[in-house]
């Protein structure tokens, strides 16, 4: 499934996450810096979500208190929370 998150306090302006079975099959980041952006999305291809985040969650850019590989984790652990929350048919 895709989703798409736009980060907060970084350069990058989108990045869409295609995610099958928590583990994660792409990353396009649009904006930021293109070297970086695209090793972060090749090296996190084939790994699990969880694993992804304990590597990139907390990585700051200069002092703006986050990064693109931050951001990255954020939108991931909002990705977890999404489809764990539970549905609300049982009402």
């Amino acid at each position: 499934m895709e989703y798409s998150y736009e980060p907060e306090g970084v350069c990058s302006r989108e990045m869409i996450i295609d995610v099958e079975n928590g583990i994660i099959r792409d990353v396009r980041i649009v904006g930021g810096c293109p070297g970086n952006t695209l090793a972060v999305s090749a090296m996190v291809k084939g790994n699990r979500i969880e694993d992804v985040i304990k590597k990139l969650k907390g990585i700051p850019c200069r002092d703006k208190g986050t990064s693109c590989p931050d951001q990255l984790a954020i939108a991931l652990e909002q990705i977890i929370e999404k489809n764990l929350k539970p549905s609300n048919s049982t009402k």
